[in-house]
């Protein structure tokens, strides 16, 4: 509080102000206050990222985003300074980190040769690594060292990983988010506000759908399709049913309050994203082109790196991921409906058995 006449300590050769001018002075102190604070957040030094895993097409992306000189506002601030490239004998991985590696040590990356050499010389980091089973792994010595941490798609190559990642991210206090890209595209975006729809009550989307060896199906590129649902239809999705045929996989899951949501994934149609939202008052279809591009997830991220604050809850990713799992369950099962939390109860108890690498 700024001091009033009663309790000031001056010497007495200094005159008291007339005490109307005090709550005038205060009100400019908190002002001036609010400005200096505001000016001091937005010449705050930028942030130096690291990238861990050089084998994804989103990488060149996010470096070209990232380090543009002339990059608007919301992704300024964040420059890509150092890389570890990673990989593993996943196929999607072998045959691209190579290529990827030479265009970031081009763009003016530092290419370094491990994790701990990495977190020398960066603020935060992307960890980029396209096989999901590595996540856990190359996570863990991200949130033991307190680096704000992004995690591309999926969280992790199964959902105890996930679990555990996000359990060791709590107890270092040291924030964490993963999303699809899908998630904040305009198409996605613009049909989860739009009024005229009323309560969305269900939702269907679909897109290619490619598996790889070794993750549940899903993860690795049905993830794209199933978060969009989410991003509609918000959590409580109870149990899950999937029928799967040669090319094509059809995935429903029924949520707490009756409502539905449906994913299909194709592997053989050449067509990309779709995605109708179905309101109490209207239904809706996302625009053709409008459920593809990266900015808006870098736009997500730099917001992330500069506000510790994640977009998207840990409890809503794992139940992403939950929906998937279960998905795999049902396909053992026959196509039987699986409940959410009988997978998330078996994968809490897998991460539990885990032991920080």
């Amino acid at each position: 509080m700024f001091p009033t006449p009663h309790h000031r300590n001056l010497p007495s050769s200094v005159p008291a102000l007339p005490q109307r001018l005090y709550p005038m002075i205060a009100r400019f102190v908190a002002l001036a206050g609010g400005l200096i604070s505001a000016a001091a957040f937005a010449a705050a030094a930028p942030l130096r990222a690291g990238m861990i895993g050089l084998d994804t097409s989103h990488v060149p992306s996010f470096v070209k985003l990232f380090n543009d000189p002339k990059a608007a506002a919301d992704l300024a601030g964040i420059t890509i300074v150092a890389a570890y490239p990673g990989g593993t004998d996943m196929p999607a991985s072998r045959t691209r980190v190579a290529k990827f590696t030479e265009g970031v040590r081009a763009a003016g990356v530092e290419i370094v040769d491990s994790i701990p050499q990495l977190l020398e010389k960066v603020d935060v980091v992307f960890l980029e690594s396209v096989d999901g089973r590595i996540h856990w792994q190359e996570a863990a010595p991200v949130l033991k060292a307190r680096k704000p941490l992004w995690i591309d798609k999926p969280a992790g190559g199964t959902l105890a990983d996930a679990i555990a990642i996000y359990e060791l991210a709590a107890k270092q206090q040291t924030p964490c988010f993963s999303s699809s890209s899908l998630r904040f595209t305009p198409g996605v975006v613009d049909l989860a506000k739009k009024k005229e729809l009323g309560k969305i009550i269900g939702a269907i989307s679909w897109g290619p759908c490619d598996y790889e060896p070794g993750t549940p199906d899903l993860f690795f590129y049905g993830i794209h399709g199933v978060e969009p649902l989410f991003a509609l239809m918000g959590t409580g999705c109870e149990s899950v049913t999937r029928l799967q045929t040669k090319d094509v996989d059809v995935v429903s899951g029924v949520w707490s309050d009756g409502r539905t949501a449906t994913y299909r994934g194709f592997r053989k149609a050449k067509g990309g994203f779709g995605l109708v939202a179905f309101g109490d008052q209207a239904f809706a279809e996302a625009p053709a082109g409008s459920l593809g591009g990266y900015r808006p997830l870098c736009v997500e991220i730099a917001r992330f790196f500069k506000t510790k604050q994640a977009p998207v809850s840990a409890t809503e990713t794992l139940e992403v991921l939950a929906f998937m799992e279960a998905a795999d369950e049902s396909k053992r099962q026959g196509g039987q409906p699986v409940t959410i939390a009988s997978v998330l109860a078996k994968a809490r108890v897998a991460a539990a058995a885990k032991r920080s690498p």
